[in-house]
Protein backbone atom coordinates (compact mmCIF):
# COMPACT_ATOMS: atom_id res chain seq x y z
CA UNK A 1 0.00 0.00 0.00
CA UNK A 2 1.27 3.11 -1.10
CA UNK A 3 1.57 6.31 1.32
CA UNK A 4 -1.21 7.77 -0.63
CA UNK A 5 -3.46 5.23 -0.34
CA UNK A 6 -6.28 5.02 2.57
CA UNK A 7 -5.95 2.66 5.18
CA UNK A 8 -9.67 1.12 6.17
CA UNK A 9 -10.25 1.85 9.31
CA UNK A 10 -13.30 1.76 12.00
CA UNK A 11 -14.49 4.39 14.12
CA UNK A 12 -17.22 3.58 16.98
CA UNK A 13 -19.19 6.56 18.71
CA UNK A 14 -20.28 4.98 22.38
CA UNK A 15 -23.58 7.09 23.72
CA UNK A 16 -25.91 7.23 26.66
CA UNK A 17 -28.56 8.98 27.77
CA UNK A 18 -27.59 10.31 31.75
CA UNK A 19 -30.04 12.00 34.34
CA UNK A 20 -29.49 15.68 34.66
CA UNK A 21 -31.37 18.33 36.54
CA UNK A 22 -33.77 18.82 33.05
CA UNK A 23 -34.80 15.12 32.96
CA UNK A 24 -31.89 13.77 30.82
CA UNK A 25 -28.57 14.71 28.34
CA UNK A 26 -26.85 12.55 25.56
CA UNK A 27 -23.18 12.11 26.74
CA UNK A 28 -20.36 10.54 23.87
CA UNK A 29 -17.63 8.45 25.09
CA UNK A 30 -14.24 10.70 24.38
CA UNK A 31 -10.56 8.97 25.17
CA UNK A 32 -7.64 11.18 24.70
CA UNK A 33 -4.64 9.73 23.25
CA UNK A 34 -1.28 9.89 24.25
CA UNK A 35 0.72 13.23 23.55
CA UNK A 36 3.28 11.25 22.13
CA UNK A 37 1.17 9.34 19.69
CA UNK A 38 2.55 10.16 15.95
CA UNK A 39 -1.45 10.35 14.83
CA UNK A 40 -3.50 12.77 16.57
CA UNK A 41 -1.41 12.86 19.60
CA UNK A 42 -2.87 14.56 23.09
CA UNK A 43 -6.34 15.04 20.51
CA UNK A 44 -9.78 13.45 21.94
CA UNK A 45 -11.49 11.01 19.37
CA UNK A 46 -13.93 8.05 19.68
CA UNK A 47 -12.22 4.36 20.39
CA UNK A 48 -11.20 3.43 16.56
CA UNK A 49 -8.52 2.19 14.95
CA UNK A 50 -7.22 0.38 11.49
CA UNK A 51 -8.76 -2.66 10.13
CA UNK A 52 -6.18 -5.33 10.93
CA UNK A 53 -6.27 -8.95 8.76
CA UNK A 54 -7.54 -10.57 12.06
CA UNK A 55 -10.80 -8.77 11.46
CA UNK A 56 -11.76 -10.00 8.53
CA UNK A 57 -10.90 -13.74 8.86
CA UNK A 58 -13.15 -15.92 7.73
CA UNK A 59 -13.74 -17.20 11.22
CA UNK A 60 -14.73 -14.16 12.14
CA UNK A 61 -18.28 -14.52 10.29
CA UNK A 62 -19.63 -17.61 12.64
CA UNK A 63 -18.81 -15.91 15.75
CA UNK A 64 -20.90 -12.67 14.85
CA UNK A 65 -24.74 -12.20 15.12
CA UNK A 66 -26.96 -10.55 13.63
CA UNK A 67 -24.85 -9.66 10.23
CA UNK A 68 -23.30 -11.63 8.42
CA UNK A 69 -20.57 -10.44 5.58
CA UNK A 70 -22.92 -10.18 2.95
CA UNK A 71 -25.21 -8.33 4.39
CA UNK A 72 -22.41 -6.27 5.93
CA UNK A 73 -20.68 -5.59 3.06
CA UNK A 74 -23.83 -4.43 1.39
CA UNK A 75 -24.79 -1.93 3.90
CA UNK A 76 -20.99 -0.17 3.36
CA UNK A 77 -21.32 -0.35 -0.05
CA UNK A 78 -18.28 -2.77 -0.76
CA UNK A 79 -18.14 -6.09 -2.62
CA UNK A 80 -16.87 -7.55 0.60
CA UNK A 81 -15.08 -7.72 3.37
CA UNK A 82 -17.38 -5.26 4.67
CA UNK A 83 -17.75 -7.45 8.70
CA UNK A 84 -14.01 -6.56 9.40
CA UNK A 85 -15.21 -2.92 9.66
CA UNK A 86 -17.97 -3.71 12.45
CA UNK A 87 -14.97 -6.58 14.01
CA UNK A 88 -12.37 -4.23 14.07
CA UNK A 89 -14.72 -0.91 15.86
CA UNK A 90 -15.80 -3.87 18.32
CA UNK A 91 -12.45 -4.59 18.83
CA UNK A 92 -11.05 -1.52 19.35
CA UNK A 93 -13.05 -0.38 21.31
CA UNK A 94 -12.87 -3.42 23.59
CA UNK A 95 -9.04 -2.62 23.69
CA UNK A 96 -9.42 1.20 24.21
CA UNK A 97 -12.31 1.58 26.49
CA UNK A 98 -12.93 -1.71 28.18
CA UNK A 99 -16.19 -2.01 26.56
CA UNK A 100 -17.52 -5.56 24.73
CA UNK A 101 -20.22 -5.30 22.11
CA UNK A 102 -20.44 -9.44 22.66
CA UNK A 103 -22.68 -12.05 23.98
CA UNK A 104 -25.38 -14.63 23.60
CA UNK A 105 -29.30 -15.05 24.07
CA UNK A 106 -29.27 -13.45 27.07
CA UNK A 107 -27.94 -10.02 25.92
CA UNK A 108 -24.48 -8.30 25.68
CA UNK A 109 -21.66 -9.30 28.44
CA UNK A 110 -22.34 -7.69 31.47
CA UNK A 111 -19.13 -7.11 34.25
CA UNK A 112 -20.91 -6.40 37.04
CA UNK A 113 -19.78 -10.17 38.79
CA UNK A 114 -16.29 -9.19 39.99
CA UNK A 115 -15.25 -12.21 39.04
CA UNK A 116 -16.11 -11.84 35.49
CA UNK A 117 -14.93 -8.60 35.70
CA UNK A 118 -11.60 -9.51 36.49
CA UNK A 119 -10.95 -12.40 33.70
CA UNK A 120 -12.24 -9.59 30.95
CA UNK A 121 -10.11 -7.31 32.22
CA UNK A 122 -7.09 -10.13 32.29
CA UNK A 123 -8.71 -10.50 28.06
CA UNK A 124 -8.17 -7.37 27.56
CA UNK A 125 -4.51 -7.07 28.82
CA UNK A 126 -3.38 -10.13 26.90
CA UNK A 127 -5.07 -9.08 23.59
CA UNK A 128 -3.39 -5.68 23.72
CA UNK A 129 -0.37 -6.95 23.98
CA UNK A 130 -0.96 -9.59 21.05
CA UNK A 131 -0.93 -12.66 22.79
CA UNK A 132 -4.29 -13.39 22.19
CA UNK A 133 -6.90 -12.31 19.45
CA UNK A 134 -10.78 -11.33 19.87
CA UNK A 135 -11.44 -14.32 18.27
CA UNK A 136 -9.97 -16.38 20.76
CA UNK A 137 -11.73 -14.51 23.83
CA UNK A 138 -15.31 -14.97 22.29
CA UNK A 139 -14.33 -19.19 21.42
CA UNK A 140 -13.36 -19.14 25.18
CA UNK A 141 -16.04 -17.31 26.74
CA UNK A 142 -18.83 -18.76 24.54
CA UNK A 143 -19.45 -14.98 23.23
CA UNK A 144 -20.91 -13.88 19.57
CA UNK A 145 -19.41 -10.33 18.62
CA UNK A 146 -22.84 -7.97 18.47
CA UNK A 147 -22.46 -6.40 15.24
CA UNK A 148 -26.26 -5.81 14.91
CA UNK A 149 -25.86 -3.59 17.85
CA UNK A 150 -23.69 -0.80 15.90
CA UNK A 151 -25.36 1.43 13.27
CA UNK A 152 -23.36 2.66 10.41
CA UNK A 153 -23.42 6.82 10.68
CA UNK A 154 -21.00 8.25 8.02
CA UNK A 155 -17.89 7.19 6.00
CA UNK A 156 -15.07 9.74 5.58
CA UNK A 157 -11.96 9.77 4.02
CA UNK A 158 -8.58 11.65 4.72
CA UNK A 159 -8.17 14.34 2.46
CA UNK A 160 -4.84 13.72 -0.13
CA UNK A 161 -1.86 15.20 1.11
CA UNK A 162 -1.98 14.06 4.45
CA UNK A 163 0.86 11.96 5.47
CA UNK A 164 -1.65 9.70 6.68
CA UNK A 165 -4.37 8.78 5.56
CA UNK A 166 -7.20 6.42 6.46
CA UNK A 167 -10.94 5.39 4.57
CA UNK A 168 -12.71 5.72 8.12
CA UNK A 169 -16.64 4.04 8.48
CA UNK A 170 -18.18 5.72 11.75
CA UNK A 171 -20.44 3.81 13.55
CA UNK A 172 -22.73 4.64 16.97
CA UNK A 173 -23.40 2.43 19.57
CA UNK A 174 -25.33 2.22 22.81
CA UNK A 175 -23.09 1.52 25.81
CA UNK A 176 -23.51 -1.98 27.19
CA UNK A 177 -25.25 -2.01 30.09
CA UNK A 178 -23.51 -3.36 33.60
CA UNK A 179 -20.06 -2.42 31.48
CA UNK A 180 -17.97 0.48 32.45
CA UNK A 181 -15.98 2.59 30.19
CA UNK A 182 -12.00 2.70 31.65
CA UNK A 183 -9.40 4.00 28.86
CA UNK A 184 -6.21 1.61 28.71
CA UNK A 185 -3.50 3.74 29.46
CA UNK A 186 -1.75 3.01 26.49
CA UNK A 187 -3.09 3.89 23.45
CA UNK A 188 -5.41 6.62 25.24
CA UNK A 189 -4.79 8.38 28.49
CA UNK A 190 -8.02 9.99 29.46
CA UNK A 191 -11.44 9.18 29.14
CA UNK A 192 -14.76 11.19 29.47
CA UNK A 193 -18.53 11.34 28.88
CA UNK A 194 -19.46 14.60 27.31
CA UNK A 195 -22.53 16.06 26.27
CA UNK A 196 -21.27 17.06 22.45
CA UNK A 197 -21.94 21.04 23.00
CA UNK A 198 -19.98 20.76 25.83
CA UNK A 199 -17.36 19.42 24.04
CA UNK A 200 -17.56 21.59 20.80
CA UNK A 201 -18.16 24.54 23.70
CA UNK A 202 -14.51 22.96 25.71
CA UNK A 203 -12.72 22.92 22.87
CA UNK A 204 -13.47 26.68 21.20
CA UNK A 205 -12.45 27.57 24.64
CA UNK A 206 -9.14 25.51 23.73
CA UNK A 207 -9.76 22.93 26.64
CA UNK A 208 -10.09 19.87 24.41
CA UNK A 209 -8.31 19.20 21.13
CA UNK A 210 -10.61 17.96 18.91
CA UNK A 211 -9.70 16.54 15.10
CA UNK A 212 -11.52 17.65 12.29
CA UNK A 213 -14.23 14.89 11.77
CA UNK A 214 -14.74 14.61 15.64
CA UNK A 215 -15.72 18.27 15.51
CA UNK A 216 -18.28 17.59 12.49
CA UNK A 217 -19.82 13.87 14.44
CA UNK A 218 -19.90 16.11 17.79
CA UNK A 219 -22.05 18.86 15.85
CA UNK A 220 -24.03 16.10 14.43
CA UNK A 221 -25.11 14.66 17.27
CA UNK A 222 -25.80 17.62 18.67
CA UNK A 223 -29.05 17.62 16.77
CA UNK A 224 -30.29 14.63 18.68
CA UNK A 225 -32.71 14.43 21.68
CA UNK A 226 -31.08 11.13 23.17
CA UNK A 227 -28.70 8.74 22.54
CA UNK A 228 -31.41 6.18 21.23
CA UNK A 229 -32.72 8.72 18.91
CA UNK A 230 -28.71 8.88 17.41
CA UNK A 231 -28.74 5.08 17.38
CA UNK A 232 -32.22 4.44 15.87
CA UNK A 233 -31.80 7.58 12.73
CA UNK A 234 -28.38 5.96 11.75
CA UNK A 235 -29.05 4.83 8.52
CA UNK A 236 -27.94 2.67 5.59
CA UNK A 237 -28.08 5.90 3.23
CA UNK A 238 -24.41 7.19 3.55
CA UNK A 239 -22.38 8.92 1.41
CA UNK A 240 -18.93 9.29 1.51
CA UNK A 241 -17.12 12.41 2.55
CA UNK A 242 -13.71 13.27 1.31
CA UNK A 243 -12.67 16.74 2.42
CA UNK A 244 -10.13 19.03 0.19
CA UNK A 245 -7.01 20.95 1.71
CA UNK A 246 -7.15 24.32 0.92
CA UNK A 247 -4.14 26.53 1.33
CA UNK A 248 -4.06 30.76 1.36
CA UNK A 249 -0.30 32.00 2.37
CA UNK A 250 0.14 30.18 5.78
CA UNK A 251 -3.72 29.10 6.14
CA UNK A 252 -4.36 25.59 5.51
CA UNK A 253 -7.96 24.65 5.97
CA UNK A 254 -10.21 21.58 5.46
CA UNK A 255 -12.85 21.89 2.97
CA UNK A 256 -15.85 19.90 2.53
CA UNK A 257 -18.27 18.90 -0.38
CA UNK A 258 -20.73 22.01 -0.90
CA UNK A 259 -18.45 24.51 0.43
CA UNK A 260 -17.23 27.84 -1.27
CA UNK A 261 -13.49 26.95 -2.47
CA UNK A 262 -14.17 23.13 -2.20
CA UNK A 263 -13.96 22.53 -6.23
CA UNK A 264 -11.03 25.13 -6.76
CA UNK A 265 -8.62 23.51 -4.04
CA UNK A 266 -6.14 21.91 -4.81
CA UNK A 267 -4.45 20.21 -1.84
CA UNK A 268 -0.68 21.67 -0.16
CA UNK A 269 1.80 22.75 -3.01
CA UNK A 270 5.10 20.14 -3.70
CA UNK A 271 7.36 20.32 -0.91
CA UNK A 272 5.02 21.61 1.48
CA UNK A 273 4.26 19.73 4.32
CA UNK A 274 1.03 18.77 6.28
CA UNK A 275 0.34 20.27 9.75
CA UNK A 276 -0.38 18.17 12.29
CA UNK A 277 -3.74 20.52 13.06
CA UNK A 278 -4.53 22.39 9.97
CA UNK A 279 -5.86 25.79 11.05
CA UNK A 280 -7.90 28.26 9.90
CA UNK A 281 -11.15 25.17 9.27
CA UNK A 282 -13.85 26.40 7.66
CA UNK A 283 -17.03 25.54 9.63
CA UNK A 284 -19.82 23.85 7.70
Amino acid sequence: MSLSEPRDAATVAVVRDTASGVGSVMEVLMLRRRPSSAFAGGAYVFPGGAVDPSDRDAGMTSLSAGRDDREASRLLAVDSGGLGYFVAAIRECFEEAGLLFAGGAGGLVSFTDPGLRARFTQHRSTLNSGATTLAAICRAEGLLLAVDRLRYFSHWVTPAGAPRRYDTRFFVGLVPEGQAALHDDAEVVASEWLVPSEALERHRAGELDLMFPTIKHLESFSGFSSAHELWSTATADVPTIEPRISVDGPVVRILLPGEPGFEQATGLPDGMEFPERPIGLRRG
